[in-house]
């Protein structure tokens, strides 16, 4: 590492989660000297010549194609929210079902099993029990916060355990403590939906979640006028969920993630002001 990129470290080190919520992912220089990270609305992208073509295809050298493979407006909200969270990488999606759908499909296989708490959402706990069966995958729903029973559901099939914390709607805390122990004893992957506490209060990854997933239609977006997932953690493990997300076609339109980039510059000063609200409610 150079001085220079060490120094560039240490500063994002020191930065505030409200300065990195505006900034984080962002280069300092934008197309025509913009401000604010323009929208690229384009489905296409060019190569200057057959060379840089064959740099793309042969060498894996970095260039946008196609839309359904990659967008620079979605590249810097994915950036950013993996500063947030803490995260390697991120992958965005066009909402939060999306992106946990594609996520689960993209780690299970027919006659793998999965674990899933009760309290998770209506319609996660559907695509779980109903439709990976039809895929030959089974599914075990577990009381939320027994986590005797969590573990005894544990199989030599299983793949990984799924919970929400906080849960939607009833606000259940999971024990990430506990249950990373219990995976590490297991050998399974960890999902957990992290949607309602977001990085402001909640960072999963800090407590050895392997895989952590957003509806970033809520606290993230801020303003009730977008759909939109995220879903962020170690690369290799990111990098596998972005293959799948490429066929699957989930992807986030370009103004979708410029209002998401919006929202994120001021979703610390709103999830603090709704915790102060809530507390003084409870």
């Amino acid at each position: 590492m150079t001085k220079s990129s060490s120094k560039r470290k240490a500063a994002r080190g020191i930065r505030s989660l409200a300065t990195r919520a505006i900034h984080a992912g962002e280069p300092r220089v934008k197309y025509a000297n913009s401000l604010t990270t323009p929208i690229v609305q384009t489905s296409t992208y060019t190569f200057s010549s057959s060379k840089a073509i064959e740099d793309y295809t042969k060498k894996g050298k970095e260039h946008f194609e196609y839309g359904r493979y990659g967008n620079p407006t979605a590249q810097i909200a994915e950036k950013r929210l993996a500063d947030l969270e803490g995260a390697q990488a991120c992958v965005v999606f066009s909402s939060g079902m999306s992106a946990i759908t594609t996520t689960i499909l993209s780690i299970v296989q027919a006659g793998d099993h999965i674990v899933i708490t009760d309290d998770s959402y209506k319609k996660t706990l559907e695509f779980c029990e109903s439709y990976l069966k039809q895929f030959g995958i089974e599914c075990t729903i577990v009381p939320f916060g027994d986590y005797q029973i969590l573990e005894k559901a544990v199989k030599k099939n299983t793949r990984f355990i799924f919970s929400e914390s906080p849960t939607n709607p009833y606000l259940n805390i999971f024990d990430l403590v506990t249950i990373k122990k219990i995976a590490v004893k297991h050998n399974v992957l960890t999902l957990i939906d992290s949607t309602f506490s977001t990085p402001v209060n909640q960072r999963p990854i800090e407590f050895g979640m392997d895989i952590v997933l957003h509806s970033a239609t809520k606290y993230l977006g801020g303003h009730n006028d977008i759909l939109a997932g995220a879903v962020l953690g170690k690369k290799k493990l990111i990098e596998k969920i972005r293959d799948l997300h490429k066929s699957m076609g989930g992807l986030i339109d370009p103004h979708c993630c410029y209002l998401l980039l919006r929202g994120l510059k001021t979703f610390p000063l709103r999830v603090k002001k709704q915790n102060e609200s809530a507390l003084k409610v409870a």
